[in-house]
């Protein structure tokens, strides 16, 4: 059926018409997209038309007005009508009564509909007071009735936005920034908001707006291309859910991924996101523009009057670097500049931009990508410096950035870039997409570029360490070599480039095995001194770890990960300095160790002692308000079987989050019966204030005679909270690491955070006979990582058929 025949349809059998013809046009597969929408406005001009004539016969001075999305002749499956009943005040109840006619037939059909019967008068007073009124009717399409009536209106509201732009541009301008505050950036959430979240089809039709006051211009390459992209993603979305939704759900992502004929949901994200990335670059050079101009109408006339009325003055421009000047607070190309025959403007211009914390001009950008030669390979070391210099320049780097990326010069800088442009990256820990996180990644070290020796590494192993998630297997694996072809292609010797690979290589290294290894293990220390292989080289990855962790997200970083990473990498040190970390001898235990060892065995019932931690990570200067560590929990506790299930289970009834857990024997004093076993965890609470150390105390003896049901209580807890629906985890993981330690087999667990989760793990290692030596508890964001070092009831490491079976029943006992 054509669309004529889909129109006649629906004029000749009324609603019920209209809804079969609008159904048979969206279950249409060959019509998708611009074509699909404006099909669908037609469609319902001609019934609201029809609509309009029976109602309004004989009736003047009336007509019915398409505003907003679908005066633009835009309609989404679920999209609502925004719809106008325009009079010039005369027949009121007839109005009324033609309104009814229009507004019920149309709720009858289950359609969303925004609507209003106002006069001329009525509607320009309402525009005036109400911004977002005002920008439905600069979308103002006639639809039936007096077109002269309608064309009144719309010349008028057009004139009214032109003259009081001034006053109106920043108010919508401060309306588009609430609201990037309130939903975030499109560009980088994984459930992003197509329409209100900053780069979205809300800010698409701002920059319609700001263009048509005649003020300014957005950028207009790319820019319909982006809208029709999140157009038809929205319009996919409400075919897939069935409901007017502007939220793209992960749970839906796939779906829609598949309605619009895309491989899979990253492929869909990755595509909405560089929609994203090109309004919200041309909303930031269309609002820059706005301010200059009105700055510029605010001075001239004070500028007139000093001059007494004679010529225009000429505009300052202050020189930045060689070809790059300074003009009306943006970067632009001197006028002698030719980029032609420059090849290391574009990094010179970036990094004086940088520098002085000014954008670089849209002229400027696109003449550089439009005649600039390729930089010569290897890279001239002017390009290197300006490359770095431009990378350690802070927060200003970002917008410089985006420039740069916007029209294309960035991965003609490198090619590698392509790879990691607008990936997503689907963890709750990271806030930003691959590339945006490298760019964060080197601000964050730019702050530390006084701690190492070689700052320029530092600064491009950041903008390369994940370089290598837009390849299949270990992201860290492939970004090293692609890290040493980008080293060496920019223009780094054999040394260097070898630093940088390591660098990417082994990224993770130190806060892995910071939070998940037994840095007390002589294994531990060497084998990261064995990667990392020079102190140079270890300064360098302590910078680069911190800078990746602040640049991923809150969850990734805090004083305690601070303190575990200084703890290893001053092991580290010591290890490349020629100490032998073979054979140490055991700590001693403190005075107040002792004296909680003493108390058990006299007592023979568990004794503890609970201490804030604020102590500064080693080789860090304390603040003035120093951050809390968590709590120490210190317990000392006659040996006997079950003591990690109890209290990590007495813990989880109090709601306490076990940041690491150490258990290991105290030898007494001659003289002293018995043996103390003595725990030593930082914890924290969830939320409120800790519990006192008498109620964890008594609990505790209870958890330890059998007398109290932990598993009862925790299950009884998590009974009463309602089911929600959400994304299903992943199943938990369990694997031996055998080369980890001599001294304990090491089990890793991979489970979804969830409360009584270490009590679980406890008691399955209890019931399979082993000891545990040590526990390093490390959580990201829903995400546990637990590393338990196991020995047999006689303090070897378990043989290897031993070591899997335990992993297999631990594994079974978490995803059961």
């Amino acid at each position: 059926m054509t669309g004529t025949d889909v129109q006649k349809e629906a004029e000749d059998s009324g609603p019920s018409g209209y809804a079969a013809a609008r159904l048979r046009l969206l279950t249409e597969e060959a019509r998708s997209g611009p074509p699909r929408r404006a099909a669908l406005a037609d469609l319902t001009d001609d019934w609201l038309t029809g609509l309009f004539a029976a109602g309004a016969e004989g009736l003047r001075g009336v007509s019915l007005v398409a505003v907003g999305g679908y005066g633009r002749g835009e309609l989404s499956p679920r999209s609502d009508l925004d719809l106008l009943l325009l009079h010039d005040g005369g027949d009121t109840k007839a109005v009324a009564a033609l309104a009814d006619r229009l507004w019920y037939p149309v709720w009858d059909l289950g359609l969303d509909l925004d609507h209003s019967v106002r006069t001329p008068a009525e509607a320009r007073k309402t525009a005036g007071e109400d911004l977002k009124v005002q920008l439905g009717l600069l979308d103002a399409r006639h639809l039936a009735g007096d077109l002269g009536l309608t064309a009144a209106l719309r010349t008028s509201v057009l004139a009214d936005w032109r003259n009081q732009a001034p006053k109106r541009l920043p108010e919508l301008q401060e309306l588009c920034a609430e609201r990037a505050e309130r939903q975030g950036e499109l560009q980088y959430l994984l459930e992003p908001d197509l329409k209100e979240a900053r780069g979205g089809l809300r800010d698409a039709t701002a920059l319609r707006a700001v263009a048509a006051s005649w003020l300014a211009d957005a950028p207009r390459e790319g820019l319909a291309d982006a809208r029709r992209r999140l157009l038809d993603v929205r319009d996919a979305l409400h075919l897939a859910t069935g409901r007017a939704t502007d939220r793209l759900a992960l749970q839906e992502q796939d779906q829609v991924a598949a309605e619009l004929g895309l491989l899979d949901a990253d492929t869909l994200l990755r595509q909405v996101y560089e929609a994203a990335r090109v309004v919200s670059y041309a909303s930031d050079v269309t609002w820059r523009e706005v301010g200059r101009v009105l700055r510029s109408r605010a001075v001239r006339p004070r500028l007139r009057a000093m001059l007494g009325g004679g010529g225009k003055p000429a505009t300052e421009r202050s020189p930045l670097a060689e070809g790059v000047v300074e003009q009306d607070g943006e970067v632009v190309l001197a006028r002698a500049a030719r980029p032609e025959r420059d090849p290391v403007l574009p990094l010179r211009a970036a990094a004086a931009a940088a520098q002085a914390g000014l954008p670089l001009s849209l002229h400027a950008v696109r003449r550089l990508a439009a005649t600039v030669r390729p930089v010569p390979t290897p890279w001239p070391a002017e390009a290197r410096e300006q490359l770095v210099t431009l990378l350690g320049s802070g927060r200003p780097t970002i917008e410089v950035w985006e420039a740069l990326e916007a029209e294309g010069l960035i991965t003609r800088l490198l090619p590698d870039w392509e790879r990691v442009r607008c990936r997503p990256q689907r963890n709750a820990v990271h806030l930003w997409t691959v590339d945006r996180h490298l760019i964060e990644t080197a601000v964050q070290a730019s702050e530390f570029t006084r701690r190492v020796s070689r700052p320029d590494l530092l600064l491009v192993a950041a903008l390369l360490h994940d370089i290598g998630k837009g390849w299949p297997g270990d992201h860290s694996v492939a970004g090293e070599i692609i890290a040493k072809d980008v080293a060496a292609r920019i223009g780094f010797d054999r040394h260097d480039v070898t630093v940088i690979a390591t660098l990417v290589r082994h990224h993770l290294l130190l806060i892995d095995t910071a939070t998940r290894r037994d840095l007390e293990d002589p294994a531990t220390v060497r084998s990261v001194a064995e990667a990392v292989g020079s102190q140079g080289t270890l300064e360098l990855l302590h910078a680069l770890t911190e800078a990746d962790a602040l640049a991923t997200g809150p969850a990734a970083w805090s004083s305690w990960r601070g303190s575990l990473v200084a703890d290893l990498v001053k092991r580290v040190a010591a290890v490349l300095a020629g100490d032998d970390p073979d054979d140490p001898e055991e700590a001693a235990p403190t005075a107040e160790q002792e004296r909680l060892a003493l108390e058990a065995a006299a007592t023979g019932s568990p004794v503890l002692a609970l201490r804030a931690q604020t102590e500064p990570p080693a080789g860090q200067e304390p603040s003035g308000d120093p951050e809390p560590l968590g709590v120490e929990l210190l317990i000392a506790v006659p040996d006997q079987p079950g003591v990690l299930p109890a209290v990590a289970g007495v813990l989880a009834m109090h709601r306490l989050t076990v940041r690491t857990a150490e258990l290991r024997s105290l030898h007494l004093p001659d003289g002293v019966d018995g043996s103390v076993l003595l725990l030593d965890w930082r914890v924290a609470a969830e939320y409120g204030s800790l519990p006192q150390a008498a109620r964890l105390r008594s609990d505790l003896v209870r958890a330890l005679d059998g007398s109290l049901d932990i598993a009862g209580r925790l299950a009884e807890r998590d009974a009463a909270y309602p089911r929600r629906r959400g994304v299903v985890a992943p199943a938990a993981r369990v694997s031996v690491h055998p080369a980890a330690s001599r001294l304990a087999t090491v089990i890793e667990v991979r489970s979804q955070d969830a409360p009584g989760l270490l009590f679980r793990i406890g008691r399955a290692l209890e019931d399979a006979s082993v000891r545990v030596r040590s526990a390093h508890v490390s959580t990201l964001g829903a995400n546990a990582v637990d590393a338990f070092y196991v020995t047999g009831q006689e303090g070897a490491p378990l043989p290897g058929d031993e070591a899997a079976a335990v992993a297999r029943k631990l594994e079974e006992t978490l995803r059961g």
